[in-house]
Order: C-alpha cells, then sequence, then structure tokens
C-alpha cells in the first residue's frame, strides 16, 4: 500500500504519466513518462508579467424593494463595466400611486445613493418608472436633484431617460403598454403629457403585485393590441416588467421603435458614465451606438 506523502508507488506499477505545460499558444499538452518510484518536481506555471487586469467601471442601480429582474440589467451592460444594484426600503402597500409615492421618498433614495459611493461608480440610475413620474416632471427633476446631493456623480431616472429616448428617436405621439392599475398609468399620461408627448392609446395589465412575473407572451399580445398606425413608438413601462428579448422582434413585426423601461434606464446611464448599452436589432440602442454615429 502506499504512504501518504512519501511519492511511492505501488507494487507492480510500471510508470506514471505526468502533464507538461503546452510550449507555446495552441499547442496540446503532452505526458511525460517516467519509471514507477522516481519522483519529479511539479511543473510551475507562471504568469505574463506583461498581463493586464481588465478595469472594471463601476455603474450604480437603484431599484424598487420587490425588483426582481437583476439579470436583465446586466444584458444591457458592456463587458467592462460592473452594475452595483441595491434596493430602497420596504413599503407594505401593493402596486397602486402610494406604493410609487413611497418609492421616490427623498430619504430613502438618498440612503440608497450614500450605499453606493463606496465603489465608486460613474453614474446612479434610478431603475423605476412609476417612482419617478408619480410626481410629475417636477418630480422627477426633484428625484434626480436629490441623487446628486447624495453624492452620485451623474444621475440618470427612468422617467428622464424616457423622454430623452423619445427625442433620440424623434418620436412625439407613442402608444403605451403598462402593468399599472388605471390610476398609475393615468399618472405616467400626464407626466409625457407635460413633455408634449401625444399618447394614440394606452392600455393597462391592472396588476397590484408580482409584476415580474408577467410573460413574453402577454406583454407582446399588449403591445400589439395598443398599437395605432399614427404612433409612432410603442412604450412598456415598469421595470420588473421582463422585455429584453422581445424588443427587437416587436420592432421588426411593428416596423417602429419598442422600448422599454429596463431599456430606456440602461441605456441612459451607460451613457452617463461613458459606455455604451449593449443589445442587438434594438432601435435606441442602434441609435446609439459607436457605429451609427
Amino acid at each position: 500500500m502506499r504512504t501518504e506523502g512519501t511519492g511511492s508507488a505501488p507494487q507492480g506499477d510500471r510508470e506514471y504519466r505526468t502533464p507538461t505545460v503546452p510550449a507555446g499558444p495552441g499547442e496540446p499538452a503532452t505526458m511525460t513518462e517516467r519509471p514507477a518510484g522516481q519522483v519529479t518536481a511539479p511543473e510551475v506555471v507562471e504568469l505574463s508579467a506583461a498581463a493586464v487586469t481588465p478595469w472594471q467601471a463601476g455603474v450604480g442601480v437603484i431599484a424598487p424593494y420587490d425588483f426582481a429582474l437583476d439579470r436583465e440589467l446586466w444584458r444591457w451592460t458592456p463587458d467592462d463595466v460592473s452594475l452595483h444594484v441595491t434596493r430602497l426600503p420596504y413599503v407594505h402597500v401593493p402596486v397602486t400611486v402610494d406604493q410609487a409615492a413611497a418609492l421616490s421618498k427623498a430619504k430613502g433614495v438618498t440612503r440608497a445613493v450614500k450605499a453606493l459611493m463606496a465603489p465608486e461608480p460613474r453614474a446612479v440610475g434610478y431603475a423605476c418608472a412609476s417612482g419617478s413620474f408619480v410626481h410629475g416632471a417636477a418630480g422627477q427633476r426633484a428625484l434626480h436633484d436629490t441623487m446628486v446631493a447624495a453624492g452620485a456623480p451623474r444621475a440618470v431616472t427612468t422617467s428622464g431617460a424616457l423622454i430623452d429616448a423619445l427625442r433620440t428617436l424623434d418620436a412625439d405621439r407613442i402608444a403605451v403598454v403598462t402593468p399599472y392599475v388605471d390610476s398609475v398609468t393615468d399618472r405616467l399620461l400626464s407626466y409625457l403629457a407635460e413633455h408634449d408627448v401625444g399618447v394614440t392609446s394606452s392600455v393597462g395589465l391592472g396588476l397590484l403585485s408580482h409584476i415580474w412575473k408577467v410573460t413574453y407572451a402577454e406583454v407582446a399580445h399588449a403591445v400589439h393590441e395598443v398599437d395605432r398606425p399614427d404612433a409612432q413608438a410603442v412604450f412598456i413601462s415598469c421595470t420588473n416588467v421582463l422585455t429584453y428579448d422581445i424588443i427587437a422582434p416587436l420592432e421588426r413585426e411593428l416596423g417602429k421603435p419598442v422600448i422599454a423601461a429596463n431599456q430606456v434606464t440602461m441605456w441612459a446611464v451607460m451613457r452617463a458614465a461613458g459606455h455604451h448599452a449593449v443589445a442587438h436589432g434594438q432601435s435606441l440602442i442602434d441609435v446609439a451606438a459607436p457605429s451609427a454615429a
């Protein structure tokens, strides 16, 4: 029997095989033979002194306490950017105007921004549509100013990003899909009107909770239902609605831009941080891509 740590071989063994390091890139490792019982020094692999650690810029994201789509935000994130996500304080209310108002309170937003400052993000995004439009255009501006006062080097909100995205796409008449009850959807329509954005039609799903469980099929059906020939674009509201994979196919089917809450948020916060969001076949991202400049 072999004794642990002695390096001796069991009787009858003729040889061991030891892998060697490839001589160069693309060359396969080989096996060297040695007689049974012979002890050899382990192979040592040294990292090249020229190896460069990739730089990771940081971007902060403030999300509602019930936000469930962190992975979707990462899909718009380039490889050289890390997301630092934090949640707003929990409030025991359904998805109503009251919840949106609670999510926009300066105290909670200030605390969330300060929690993100340690890793030194280049920009911070407030990823909640209703929380940033519930108090209208003035409320959105106050929310932005609160984030900057708390230390965000650059700040964007979902609803502020929505207006910037529509201007980038030269769209001022849109159709709107929301998961909300009517009282919340009405606040969005009023916010858009303040920015001279006309709404050709709107549809709300009337949900009070578990919005992240809405399926792609349900969203796509609502988009087709709400679209009108005179709508220059379609907006899908709420950062808890999953949209990444269906934006490009819907644009091809409708022949017009389809934008969504998470998309405009990531587009805007990446731009604020000096980077470009990642996606294929999405009009908003393609328009802003370096090759489109």
